[in-house]
């Protein structure tokens, strides 16, 4: 769903919501040490094994406080990184490479992270039919940034939002009265190129929604016996999509079901932060 164009298209406005959350009024720890403008320069330093992912981010904070700042990338997002590699040098006014610092890193220490932990994630599909998908579960304001994440580590992208698909979950099962009226009243109201998916939480419901015609059916929080028996029971009927608590740590035991789709919410709301750190700050001629 995101490529680099539609991330740096849509952030401006995030970004500067961000430094303005760090800086209300002004610096005062950078202004009390660093009276006028000095130019001066510092190293973009991995601290950690992992997937970089968002160094345009980061070189656009400072270049939204000051355009005339040279971010000099060594690396591009996706590309494995090591402990003790430079990643890029930040060149220009002391003042604003102090003042943008923490913001810059912010997102890409959180953006690496996602996409480190994602391709971990995805490796344990390789081989397989099997896609792997983030879901909703992101911060918010910051969707844009962790859903372009998941897609450098290696990942697919669920819908974008609530304007992006129909998934009809448990809450909505309940307001339309059961599963069969939900996909039915779905049908009638959305365009006819949309795929109805929709949530199930056992058996009998897995029944109803391939007898109402669901084009993707989504096995929630089920346990492995209780999945293998779904599985076989929709036999092709439908797409299939596990989701439910799956983390790096369980996937081993979805691997092998052969299903279409398996959802994470932890690519997006438990990945750690990948550790970089802007060292070495020094005034330069």
């Amino acid at each position: 769903m995101f490529d680099k164009a539609t991330l740096l298209c849509n952030v401006d406005p995030l970004i500067l919501s961000a430094i303005k959350e760090d800086i209300t009024s002004e610096d005062v720890s950078t202004n009390s040490v660093v009276k006028g403008p000095v130019k001066g320069t510092a190293d973009l330093i991995c601290k950690e094994d992992g997937i970089i992912c968002g160094l345009d981010v980061f070189k656009r904070v400072f270049t939204l406080i000051d355009n005339e700042i040279e971010v000099d990338l060594k690396k591009e997002d996706g590309d494995k990184v090591a402990v003790g590699e430079i990643l890029a040098t930040v060149t220009g006014d002391m003042r604003v490479i102090l003042s943008g610092e923490r913001t810059a890193l912010n997102y890409l220490q959180r953006m690496s992270g996602i996409a480190t932990y994602t391709n971990k994630t995805a490796s344990l599909l390789e081989g397989t039919k099997t896609k792997l998908l983030d879901t909703r579960k992101t911060t918010p304001n910051n969707r844009v940034f962790e859903k372009y994440s998941v897609k450098v580590g290696g990942g697919n992208n669920h819908r974008y939002n609530l304007s992006d698909g129909v998934l009809l979950k448990d809450n909505h099962i309940g307001a339309a009265g059961s599963v069969a009226n939900a996909i039915k009243m779905a049908k009638e109201y959305a365009p006819f190129v949309r795929k109805i998916e929709v949530e199930v939480e056992n058996f009998d419901m897995v029944k109803e929604a391939v007898e109402a015609g669901a084009d993707i059916i989504m096995l929630d929080n089920m346990k492995p016996e209780q999945l293998k028996e779904a599985i076989a029971y929709i036999d092709g009927r439908a797409e299939i999509e596990i989701s439910g608590n799956v983390t790096k740590e369980n996937l081993n035991l979805y691997v092998e079901m052969g299903v279409d789709y398996i959802s994470s919410g932890a690519l997006t709301h438990s990945a750690p932060i990948l550790d970089v750190s802007l060292k070495n700050l020094h005034p330069v001629e």
